[in-house]
C-alpha cells in the first residue's frame, strides 16, 4: 500500500507540472541607469583555477570577482575553515574585488600557503561562492647525485637508457643529448619513450660513445636539469645475430590504459630486434579515428586528442621483420569527470511569477546532483513556500519579494566536479524605455526594416506599435513585432514613411517613444563600366552612370585593385565616367566604380587589360642545313597581353642588294621553329619580326650569315614575246631574271626562233641582255619562239613555245559603201564593206568612223566644231553601227579607216546626212523680278540648241500657297516674245512658274520657278515714306542744287573753254529686235552679224580636236574671224590722246557732256 501511495504522489507531481506555466524570463539589459536602480543577488564573474600552480619566485594572487547590487562583500575559506584576511601581514584584497594577493617581500615561504582556497560573495540578496581553489607551488628538485657505470652491450642486442627525472610541479619534459648540447639523432632504431628512457632496438658500433645525458626542462622555472652521462660500449663481432621481434615497452602481451573524456590518448610501442622492426597499428571492431589519431616517433606513438567514449576499446600494436611479428593489445577505458548537459542560468522574476533551475550532468561514473543555496545545503536552508525540489530541478511558484538568492548546483563523481551559481532575483519595476528618443531612421525602398525599441519592466510589459498616432497595433500582413520590441516592416514603401509610436504597459505603469521613418529610394548604378582591351597609349573611358535620391549626400569614388585612385593632371573623374588618356602596362587592373549614401552604396567592377606590341624575338640560332634550307629557332618575347598572330621572317643578303632586308615568309604564332625554304648562291642573314593585333614588334637581333651553295637556273624566264618594233623586223623581249633565281655566277640567255609552219632549222643567239632583234624580215609574219636561262653550272629549263609576229605596215585598202540606213533626231544607223584582211598588213584592231558637225538647219545658229571618232571591232560580212548622241535638225559628214595596231589606212569616201528635228532645250535662262506691289515680271531668252525651227514659248503658272496648288493657267508666246508682266490680285499671292521652248515636235526641256517672298510690312514701310511730306522736299532740294551746279559750270565753259568735238560712237543697236512679217525669229540680227568674243565664225575654220582625232582629215579653210574677237575691235572708235591730256576735266565728268549724251 505504501509503494501504491508514493507512485501516486509521483503521477500527481508530473500532471501538475503538465498543467502548470512558466513566466517568461526577464532578462535584464545593460544599460548603466537599469542597474544602478536594480537590486540583485551577487554572481561571480573570475576566479582562479581549480588547480592552481604559482611560481615560487613570484607574489601569489588568488583570483575572485563578483557583482552585485549591493556591491558584494567577500570572505575566504582555507582547507574548509575560515580564512582572516586580517591576521596575516602578507595577506591583502583588493578593494572592490575579492582577490588576494600575498607578498614575500619581508620574508616567509610559498609553501606555507599551499591549500585549498574558496571565495564567497555575498550581499543582502544572496552569496556566491566560487570553486574549490587547490594552490600549489612549482617545484624543481635537483637530480639526485649517483655514480653511472658504463654501460656494455653486445652488437646487435637491444638496450634501454633510463632517465628517470625527478618528480616536479609540474612534470619537467625530457630529452637527450650529449655533453656538448648536440641531440642524440633519433630514428625508428633508437627513440625516446613516454617515459624519458632512451631505448635502442638494436645497438650498432657507431652507439658507442661516453656522453648519454637525459636533460630535464621544469616549465615554471625555465630551469634544465641535467643527469649524469651514461658511457655506452658495444663489443663487436664479424657475425651479428639477427632476432625476432620483442616489445621493450609495454612489456608482456597486453595491457590496460585510462583516460578521460575530452583529454589526449597516448599509446606507445616500442618493439626490439634486428632487423629493426616496423610497428603497425589498429583497433579491434573497428578502424583508428582517421580526423583524430596522429602517428608520432616514427610510428611507435599514436596521439588522439579530445577523446570521447567511442575511441574506448581494444588497440593492437604489431612489430615485425623478416624473422617474425609480435602482437601487444592496449584496453583503453574512457571515463569522464562531470560535465554539463544543462547548466543553471540566473532568474530574474517578477512577483507572482513562476519559474524554474535545472541542473543536469553526465559524466563516467554518473555524477550525483546536490543543490546549495547561498553556499548551505539547501536541506538545511529556511523553508521557503514558494521553492519545491525536483531532483535535479528546483521548481518556484508564485515567488515574493523577498524570494531572492543564490542558488548553487554541485555535480562530482571520483574524477572531479563541477559548482554552477544562478541567482533568483525577485524584481520590480515600471516600464522603462532605452533606446533613443524621437530616433529618424533612414531605410531603402523596398528592404526588409527593422524599428528598434528597447524597453525594460517587471512584470515584464506589453509593447504595442501604433502608426502616425493612428489605428489599432501593428501586427500582421505587412507588419511583424517582435517580443523584444523590434518591429519588423517586410517592404518598405514610400506609403510606410511617417512617425511610429512603441507603447510598453503593465500593471505599474506605461512608456512610450517615437521613430520617424524615411524611405528612400536605392543607389544604383544604370550603367556600368565594361571590360576593356586597348592598345597602349591609347584612351579608355570607363562609363558609371548613378541614380539614386537627390534628398542624401552621395559620394561616387573609383579604386584600383581595392585601392583608392589619386586623380590628378593624368586620370580625370566626371559625373558619369573615369576617362584615363596614354594608358600604360601601370593602369592595368579591376577599376571598381562605388555610388555611396549614408544607408546604402552599390559598386560595379571591370577590368582594363593594356595591350602592346609584342617585344623582338630572342635568340636566333640556325640548325639542320642543307643545300636549300635551313631550321631558324627563336625565343619569343613577351606579348604584352595580346597573342601573337604570326612571326614575319625577313633575310638580308649581301651580293645583290646589302643593307635591305626583304620578306622570306610569315608562319603561325604558335611556332618557334621553322624550316625556311631558299634559293641557291646566296648569303643568307635573317632576323625575325612578331606581329599581334597591336602592330609589329622591333626586330630581332639579325642571326648568324648562311650561305647556300650555287646551282644551275631552275625558273625560266618570263614575259616571253616577239613584236615588230619595223615593218621588217622582230624584236623578242623577255623579263630578266630575279637576284635569287640566278642560282649562280655568269648568268645569260639561250633564244631560239624560226618561222612558223616551217621544218627548217631553229636559229639561236646566247645573249646577256633581256632584248634580241631579228631583221630582214618579212610584214607581219609569224614566228615560233623559245628561250633558257643558263649559268656557270648548267643550263635552266627551255621554255614553251610562243607565236611572235613580225612588224605591221599601213593597210593598202580602205571600206567601201559606207552609207547611212535610217536617221532620227539623234541617232543614225551605219553600214560599209569590209576589207580584204590581207591588205590590214599586220593584225585587225578596229573600224575607225571619223564625223563631225558641219551645220545646223536652224538659221544662224552659232555653235562649236568637233571632230569625233569612234571605233568598231567586228569581222562579220555585213557590218553596221549606230551612231548616237547626234544634234537633232544638223549636217554631218563623216569617213572610215580601218587600223591595225600600228596603222590607220586610207579613208573611204565621205557621206553626209541630216538629222530630223527635234523638241527645243531649255531656255538659255528664266528669271523673275518683281516691280511692283502687284505685277511680276519674267524673263527668258532662246534655248542655245533649239534643235529645230522655234514656234514659240509656252508658260504654265499656277498659284501657291503652302501645299493648296491653284488651278493651272498656261499662256504661249511668238518666238520673239521673251518677257511676260503678270498681274498679281494680292501683294502676298505667289506662284509656280514653268517655262518651255516649242517646236514643231513639241515642247522641250521644262524650267520651273517660285515667285519670291514678299512680307508685306516691308512694302508698307516703303510707301509710308515715299509719301511723307518731308522726304519730298527732300528730293526737290537735291535736284534744284544740281540744276544750279550745272548752270554754274555751263557759263564757267562758255566765256572761252576748249571743246572736243566728239567723235562718231559705235553703232547704236536697233531698238527692237529684226522680225519677219510672220512673227518668226530672226537669228541673222545685226549683233549676230558680229561674232562673239571667243566664239567660232566658221564650221570649217579653227575646229578644236578631241584626243583620238586626226586633223590631217578635216575640212575646210581657216576661219573667216580670229576666236579671241579681234574682228570687232576693228569698229572700236579710238580716242585722240591729245584731247584726254588736254581738258582740265574729263569728258566723262563735264556736266556739259553729261547733258548732250543724256539728248
Amino acid at each position: 500500500m505504501m509503494m501504491q501511495g508514493r507512485q501516486l504522489a509521483m503521477a500527481l507531481t508530473l500532471l501538475h507540472l503538465l498543467l502548470w506555466h512558466e513566466s517568461l524570463t526577464i532578462e535584464v539589459p545593460q544599460d548603466p541607469k537599469i542597474l544602478a536602480d536594480l537590486r540583485q543577488p551577487p554572481t561571480i564573474t573570475k576566479e582562479s583555477v581549480k588547480d592552481y600552480i604559482v611560481d615560487p619566485r613570484d607574489n601569489i594572487i588568488i583570483e575572485c570577482e563578483a557583482k552585485g547590487n549591493p556591491v558584494p562583500m567577500f570572505t575566504w575559506r582555507r582547507n574548509g575553515k575560515f580564512f582572516n584576511i586580517g591576521k596575516d601581514p602578507r595577506v591583502t584584497m583588493r578593494k572592490r574585488s575579492g582577490t588576494l594577493e600575498i607578498g614575500f617581500r619581508n620574508g616567509g615561504r610559498p609553501e606555507d600557503y599551499e591549500g585549498e582556497y574558496q571565495c564567497f560573495a555575498g550581499n543582502d540578496h544572496g552569496l556566491a561562492m566560487s570553486n574549490k581553489i587547490l594552490l600549489r607551488v612549482s617545484k624543481a628538485p635537483l637530480w639526485p647525485k649517483e655514480v653511472l657505470e658504463p654501460v656494455v652491450v653486445t652488437e646487435g642486442s637491444s638496450l634501454v637508457l633510463p632517465c628517470n627525472p625527478p618528480p616536479g610541479l609540474p612534470p619537467p619534459f625530457t630529452f637527450w643529448m650529449s655533453s656538448w648540447m648536440i641531440p642524440i639523432r633519433q630514428d625508428k632504431r633508437v627513440s625516446k619513450g613516454l617515459n624519458g628512457d632512451l631505448y635502442f632496438s638494436n645497438v650498432m658500433a657507431q652507439d658507442a660513445q661516453n656522453d648519454y645525458s637525459c636533460n630535464a626542462r621544469f616549465l615554471f622555472t625555465h630551469t634544465i636539469q641535467q643527469k649524469n652521462p651514461f658511457t655506452l660500449q658495444v663489443l663487436t663481432s664479424r657475425k651479428i645475430a639477427e632476432s625476432t621481434p620483442t616489445f621493450l615497452s609495454p612489456l608482456g602481451s597486453e595491457s590496460a590504459k585510462m583516460v578521460l573524456r575530452d583529454e589526449q590518448l597516448l599509446l606507445e610501442c616500442i618493439a626490439a630486434g634486428l632487423p629493426t622492426p616496423e610497428v603497425k597499428w589498429f583497433k579491434k571492431g573497428g578502424d583508428l579515428p582517421g580526423r583524430k589519431v596522429k602517428f608520432e616517433n616514427y610510428n611507435k606513438t599514436i596521439k588522439i586528442s579530445n577523446v570521447s567514449e567511442e575511441d574506448a576499446g581494444e588497440y593492437v600494436c604489431m612489430a615485425n621483420n623478416h624473422l617474425g611479428s609480435i602482437r601487444h593489445s592496449i584496453f583503453v577505458q574512457i571515463k569522464a569527470a562531470p560535465y554539463w548537459l544543462d547548466k543553471p542560468t540566473n532568474l530574474v522574476l517578477a512577483p507572482e511569477e513562476n519559474g524554474r533551475l535545472v541542473c543536469r550532468a553526465n559524466g563516467n561514473p554518473k555524477p550525483s546532483i546536490q543543490w546549495l543555496v547561498n553556499s548551505l545545503p539547501i536541506n538545511s536552508s529556511l523553508p521557503d513556500p514558494s521553492r519545491q525540489m525536483m531532483g535535479d530541478t528546483i521548481i518556484f511558484r508564485s515567488v515574493q519579494m523577498g524570494s531572492s538568492a543564490v542558488y548553487q548546483c554541485n555535480a562530482s563523481n571520483q574524477h572531479g566536479y563541477l559548482l554552477a551559481n544562478a541567482f533568483v532575483s525577485v524584481i520590480d519595476m515600471r516600464p522603462r524605455m532605452l533606446g533613443p528618443k524621437n530616433q529618424l531612421i533612414k531605410v531603402i525602398e523596398n528592404n526588409r526594416t527593422f524599428l528598434d525599441c528597447p524597453f525594460f519592466g517587471s512584470p515584464f510589459p506589453e509593447l504595442r506599435w501604433f502608426r502616425n498616432g493612428q489605428g489599432s497595433g501593428l501586427d500582421g500582413g505587412h507588419y511583424r513585432a517582435y517580443i523584444n520590441g523590434t518591429l519588423e516592416i517586410k517592404r518598405a514603401r514610400a506609403e510606410d514613411q511617417g512617425t511610429y509610436t512603441c507603447v510598453a504597459s503593465s500593471i505599474l505603469g506605461m512608456a512610450e517613444n517615437q521613430v520617424r521613418l524615411e524611405v528612400k529610394e536605392p543607389s544604383r548604378i544604370v550603367r556600368a563600366p565594361e571590360h576593356h582591351s586597348a592598345i597602349r597609349g591609347s584612351t579608355v573611358r570607363f562609363d558609371c552612370k548613378v541614380k539614386f535620391d537627390h534628398s542624401l549626400p552621395v559620394t561616387v569614388t573609383w579604386t584600383k585593385d581595392d585601392n583608392p585612385i589619386h586623380l590628378g593632371w593624368r586620370l580625370r573623374k566626371d559625373e558619369e565616367s573615369l576617362t584615363i588618356p596614354n594608358i600604360n602596362e601601370g593602369d592595368e587592373g579591376i577599376y571598381t566604380c562605388t555610388v555611396k549614401t549614408e544607408i546604402d552604396q552599390d559598386s560595379a567592377s571591370a577590368r582594363l587589360t593594356v595591350l602592346g606590341r609584342p617585344d623582338p624575338p630572342m635568340d636566333l640560332e640556325l640548325s639542320d642545313p642543307a643545300a636549300r634550307s635551313v631550321c631558324l629557332t627563336w625565343i619569343p618575347g613577351d606579348d604584352h597581353r595580346s597573342p601573337v598572330k604570326e612571326f614575319l621572317v625577313q633575310f638580308e643578303e649581301d651580293r645583290w642588294e646589302p643593307g635591305r632586308w626583304q620578306d622570306l615568309a610569315t608562319y603561325p604564332g604558335d611556332l618557334n621553329s621553322v624550316i625556311l625554304q631558299l634559293a641557291p648562291f646566296v648569303n643568307y642573314q635573317f632576323r625575325v619580326i612578331a606581329i599581334n593585333a597591336v602592330g609589329h614588334s622591333e626586330a630581332s637581333h639579325p642571326s648568324p650569315k648562311y650561305h647556300t651553295s650555287s646551282a644551275a637556273p631552275d625558273v625560266i624566264p618570263r614575259g616571253l614575246r616577239g613584236w615588230g618594233s619595223e615593218k621588217n623586223n622582230m624584236e623578242i623581249t623577255w623579263e630578266p631574271l630575279l637576284d635569287l633565281e640566278k642560282n649562280g655566277p655568269n648568268l645569260h640567255y639561250c633564244v631560239w626562233w624560226r618561222q612558223k609552219d616551217s621544218d627548217g632549222e631553229w636559229n639561236n643567239v646566247t645573249i646577256i641582255g633581256t632584248k634580241h632583234v631579228v631583221q630582214n624580215t618579212e610584214t607581219y609574219v609569224p614566228y615560233e619562239i623559245k628561250i633558257q636561262a643558263r649559268n656557270d653550272l648548267g643550263a635552266g629549263p627551255q621554255s614553251n613555245v610562243v607565236i611572235g609576229y613580225s612588224g605591221e605596215d599601213k593597210p593598202t585598202s580602205a571600206p567601201t559603201e559606207l552609207r547611212v540606213s535610217k536617221v532620227d533626231t539623234t541617232k543614225a544607223n551605219i553600214q560599209w564593206k569590209p576589207v580584204n584582211q590581207i591588205s590590214l598588213r599586220g593584225e585587225f584592231k578596229e573600224y575607225r568612223l571619223y564625223y563631225w558637225r558641219k551645220s545646223s538647219h536652224v538659221p544662224g545658229l552659232v555653235f562649236r566644231k568637233e571632230n569625233k571618232t569612234k571605233g568598231f571591232y567586228t569581222t562579220v560580212a555585213e557590218p553596221s553601227t549606230i551612231l548616237s548622241e547626234l544634234v537633232p535638225f544638223s549636217q554631218y559628214k563623216m569617213f572610215m579607216v580601218v587600223a591595225n595596231n600600228r596603222y590607220e589606212g586610207p579613208p573611204s569616201k565621205t557621206v553626209e546626212f541630216s538629222t530630223k528635228e527635234g523638241v527645243p532645250d531649255a531656255p538659255s535662262f528664266f528669271r523673275i523680278k518683281r516691280r511692283g506691289l502687284d505685277s511680276i515680271h519674267l524673263e527668258w531668252d532662246k534655248p542655245l540648241e533649239p534643235n529645230g525651227l522655234l514656234i514659240g514659248y509656252k508658260l504654265k503658272y499656277q498659284i501657291a500657297n503652302g501645299s493648296r496648288q491653284g488651278q493651272p493657267r498656261v499662256e504661249t508666246f511668238l518666238p520673239n516674245v521673251t518677257d511676260f508682266t503678270l498681274r498679281l490680285p494680292d501683294r502676298s499671292t505667289r506662284y509656280n512658274f514653268y517655262l518651255s521652248a516649242l517646236t514643231q515636235m513639241g515642247a522641250g526641256e521644262v524650267v520651273a520657278e517660285e515667285s519670291p517672298f514678299f512680307a508685306n510690312e516691308a512694302y508698307i514701310d516703303q510707301v509710308d515714306i515715299a509719301t511723307q511730306g518731308w522726304f519730298i522736299g527732300l528730293m526737290c532740294a537735291i535736284a534744284l542744287i544740281i540744276l544750279i551746279l550745272l548752270i554754274v559750270c555751263f557759263i564757267k565753259r562758255s566765256r572761252g573753254g576748249k571743246y572736243p568735238v566728239r567723235d562718231k560712237k559705235d553703232l547704236p543697236l536697233d531698238a527692237v529686235d529684226h522680225k519677219d512679217p510672220n512673227g518668226s525669229f530672226d537669228y541673222h540680227s545685226d549683233e549676230d552679224n558680229k561674232p562673239l568674243q571667243g566664239s567660232q565664225t566658221s564650221l570649217e575654220g579653227n575646229v578644236k580636236e578631241s584626243d583620238d582625232s586626226l586633223v590631217d582629215y578635216g575640212e575646210g579653210g581657216d576661219g573667216q574671224f580670229n576666236e579671241d574677237g579681234s574682228f570687232i575691235g576693228q569698229y572700236t572708235v579710238k580716242k585722240d590722246k591729245d584731247e584726254t591730256e588736254g581738258n582740265e576735266s574729263s569728258e566723262a565728268t563735264s556736266p556739259v557732256n553729261a547733258i548732250y549724251s543724256l539728248a
